[in-house]
């Protein structure tokens, strides 16, 4: 997920086992082509190319495509810049100049994948995955204030014009994630429910200017799946969402503002039938909730 988006970034280098920034280059050229693209947002100057994502090319290529939406995603500002680090092996984040080109980088890749996705649907999503999100406020190592970590997400939400998510796999300062202007909210219900609910306030002002929750309810993990079914996984969401209701959030709100999804990848998962498995749970919770609720 790292290696994915780096494509153009100045430079980079990629090893088999590794992704790193080499200073010895000279990045001036490549930094000035940057921000030339970026002012000009000329996202098809940093496309993501089959060589980088052969699923997404692939998917691309298929026929007969008519979905009422499409959903594209990219790696974080915060994740990226954390994981990628230069030939010191110091996190470019933590560099003025090249955190911030990262987060311009990022942004005209969502710009690019929204476009092409947008000619098979006209209604996109893009979310921007931030798992780096769970060692905030934990972690000593990071050390981002608040106001950087919205400022990069803001950055590249700006190269997205119709909805943008945010997801976040594991537990974090939720109150960070609701502070931006994402419309989507995508969190790992499954095993981290009770780490949303202490962010009521915050939850229902985001609930109150038409924000979504994702919830992800299903598990990407094979016992935990093996073991679940629809009406065990509608008892699990009720009982994430009932926290929320005794702060005065009404529960229809939560239903007609909801999506819901995997808690996280399926690639976790060890083959193909069971990822299989976990869409059909979640369609059916799906339509067992709508025929409920709705």
């Amino acid at each position: 997920m790292y290696v994915q988006f780096s494509q153009g970034f100045p430079g980079v280098v990629l090893e088999e086992n590794s992704i790193y920034i080499d200073r010895a280059q000279d990045l001036d050229k490549s930094l000035e082509q940057l921000y030339a693209a970026y002012l000009e947002n000329d996202f098809y100057k940093y496309p993501v190319t089959a060589d980088y994502a052969a699923g997404l090319h692939t998917f691309l290529n298929l026929e007969n495509l008519s979905p009422w939406a499409v959903k594209g995603q990219i790696t974080g500002p915060v994740t990226w810049g954390l994981s990628v680090a230069d030939d010191s092996r110091r996190a470019i984040l933590y560099d003025d100049v090249l955190g911030d080109a990262a987060a311009k980088l990022l942004r005209l890749k969502a710009g690019w994948q929204e476009k092409v996705l947008g000619q098979i649907s006209r209604n996109t999503i893009i979310f921007v995955d931030e798992p780096y999100m769970e060692a905030y406020g934990s972690s000593s190592f990071i050390t981002l204030s608040k106001e950087r970590v919205i400022s990069l997400l803001e950055e590249v939400f700006g190269g997205i014009s119709g909805l943008k998510g945010v997801h976040c796999c594991g537990n974090t300062d939720w109150s960070v994630l609701l502070e931006t202007s994402t419309d989507i909210l995508n969190f790992d219900t499954y095993n981290y429910a009770q780490s949303l609910s202490l962010y009521p306030a915050e939850i229902k002002k985001f609930l109150d200017r038409n924000g979504t929750i994702a919830w992800g309810i299903v598990p990407n993990e094979a016992e935990a799946l093996a073991k679940e079914t629809v009406a065990s996984l509608k008892d699990r969401l009720e009982e994430a969402m009932a926290p929320f209701t005794r702060q005065g959030i009404r529960f229809k709100q939560l239903i007609k503002q909801g999506l819901l999804t995997p808690s996280c990848t399926c690639a976790r998962l060890p083959t193909e039938e069971a990822a299989g498995q976990a869409l059909e749970l979640l369609a059916e919770l799906s339509i067992a909730i709508r025929k409920r609720y709705l």
